[in-house]
């Protein structure tokens, strides 16, 4: 499977997607905001993760308004199901290759891993 899952009005994901190209790599491509992740989805990319706390985004301003915060992974994988702004992203899945968020290393590796 070769699939972003991203947020069209996000500058970081869209120099993200140019600069790895991955419309022309044939990457299908899921803006989660008018096609949120399904359970099915989240539970690939939790195989492929290790945790639903890998996927999680802490700096989500809707993270900071929680009045009480997630600690166990059936608490983040619920948040995360139903806002998708608590989707740590891009998350980029290549086969059996995940990478998740937009931090500098993630996208070096992503480029690397990807040519």
């Amino acid at each position: 499977m070769k699939k972003v899952y991203y947020l069209s009005t996000c500058d970081t994901c869209s120099k993200i997607l140019k600069q790895l190209k991955l419309k022309e790599k044939g990457f299908q491509l899921q803006d989660i905001k008018t096609e949120p992740i399904t359970k099915v989805q989240l539970e690939e990319m939790h195989e492929l993760a290790g945790t639903y706390e890998a996927l999680f985004s802490r700096v989500a301003l809707k993270y900071k308004a929680l009045a009480v915060k997630p600690t166990k992974e059936t608490e983040y994988k619920k948040l995360i199901l139903e806002e998708y702004t608590f989707l740590r992203r891009p998350v980029i899945v290549s086969g059996k290759n995940i990478f998740i968020g937009n931090k500098k290393g993630t996208i070096v590796e992503a480029e690397k891993a990807l040519s």
